[in-house]
């Protein structure tokens, strides 16, 4: 038995914290929540945690991660390095990643896209008790038209790519798609619907899938109790997605009002990514490269996304924290950002939590994101009230973390 007595508790359904309460452990689940004074004495042998100062609040989930992918600041490193290491060093890689996003703190994550099938290996993995790490709702491989995002070119034509993504074509092709990665063992669906354009800015935005094809792979997959994710820039694309049962819209630069209004209504959630957006000025265009018109299309992005952030907030509909972690983004140090950019954004600190907590955890369709009797106990421990500010949520070499019971070390 462990009881956690700190000094003010998250919930994680958006309500202010509660002061003076104590939180149980045993077997791995959470076994009471309630006042402090009400518990009595702890056993013996329970281990008793009194915590002054601290927050004790659930695990945090981010819902768009890439655990195969190193996080490396140039896209061609990280391309490269998938091509040149073999899918068990990968899945190794990736076992670290996971570790990696523990320690700081998020207990769950969705991964939006792996080569071949390791990080629904690792999932099973970690599940099994072999490797610790997050509990992993995995996509395994996005679905792409040929050519689009996940399928692009630059390779020579002797040079042949397998198990990279999937690339699909056509209403039938995208219904098989959906059924290959469900027989490989995906708990969810990702399709890019979109991606950037950068010859008119008035119109940043360029649709990759018919609309046929959308509508075939959302429908297949919510046949086969798959919910879907779509990267996406903006425009009427999102909207048509959205009518068709998107879950959830990843990305999103450009949501206007109308689709916004639509997503609250269909109860599409929004990930918007803020981090990796601010990645691209930190690491710097001398490092990046890249053209005046992919910097150009970059800073509308940086710009326009805020006034998407906050039509969404408006509307109502859910916002989730999605870091893309491992696309020029390490993994776990530095995720807890992304509630700092969503408060930058418009939302209060208590909204930001709730969006990297139950609200995620709802999106993902796991038991996860709340301090309650009978829940798994995924629990973060934080000096200091992220309720107040939550950069304290950064400090992660301050954080105790619990995943299921047991306290992350090393």
């Amino acid at each position: 038995m462990i009881v956690i007595r700190p000094e003010r508790l998250l919930v994680g359904d958006g309500t202010p914290a509660r002061a003076g309460m104590a939180v149980v452990i045993e077997a791995g689940l959470v076994t009471r929540v309630c006042a402090a004074v009400a518990l009595g004495e702890a056993p013996e042998a329970a281990s008793v945690i009194d915590a002054p100062g601290a927050t004790l609040l659930p695990g945090l989930v981010d819902a768009h991660v890439h655990l195969a992918y190193d996080g490396s600041p140039r896209p061609l490193d990280y391309q490269l390095a998938t091509l040149t290491a073999s899918y068990p060093a990968l899945a190794l890689q990736a076992a670290h990643h996971a570790h990696e996003t523990l320690r700081s703190g998020f207990t769950a994550v969705r991964d939006l896209n792996a080569p071949g099938g390791v990080v629904v290996a690792l999932r099973d993995a970690i599940a099994a008790g072999y490797v610790a790490g997050p509990r992993i709702v995995a996509c395994g491989q996005g679905l792409s038209v040929t050519g689009g995002h996940m399928d692009k070119g630059g390779w020579g034509d002797h040079v042949a790519l397998r198990d990279l993504n999937a690339a699909c074509d056509g209403a039938e092709g995208f219904r098989r798609g959906v059924r290959e990665q469900v027989k490989r063992g995906a708990d969810c669906i990702k399709i890019n619907l979109c991606g950037g354009s950068r010859r008119d800015l008035n119109a940043p935005y360029r649709q990759e899938m018919t609309d046929a094809e959308v509508v075939a792979a959302i429908d297949e997959a919510h046949r086969l109790e798959r919910r879907v994710a779509a990267h996406t820039s903006g425009g009427p694309s999102v909207a048509m997605a959205v009518r068709a049962g998107l879950d959830s819209v990843e990305h999103g630069h450009w949501i206007d009002a109308s689709t916004a209004d639509l997503m609250a209504e269909r109860g599409t959630a929004y990930v918007p990514t803020l981090l990796v957006n601010e990645r691209n000025y930190e690491i710097g265009r001398e490092a990046l490269g890249g053209s005046d018109a992919s910097w150009a299309w970059l800073d509308k992005a940086r710009e326009d996304k805020w006034a998407s952030l906050a039509r969404v907030q408006r509307a109502g509909a859910a916002i989730v924290v999605g870091t893309d972690a491992g696309f020029m983004l390490p993994h776990g140090r530095m995720s807890a950002r992304e509630l700092e950019l969503l408060v930058h954004g418009g939302l209060s600190a208590l909204e930001a939590i709730t969006a990297a907590t139950s609200a995620a955890a709802r999106l993902l369709g796991i038991e996860a994101g709340l301090v309650r009797e009978g829940a798994t106990a995924d629990l973060v421990l934080v000096p200091g009230d992220p309720s107040a500010d939550v950069r304290v949520l950064q400090a992660t070499e301050t954080l105790r973390v619990w995943r299921a019971g047991r306290e992350v070390v090393g």
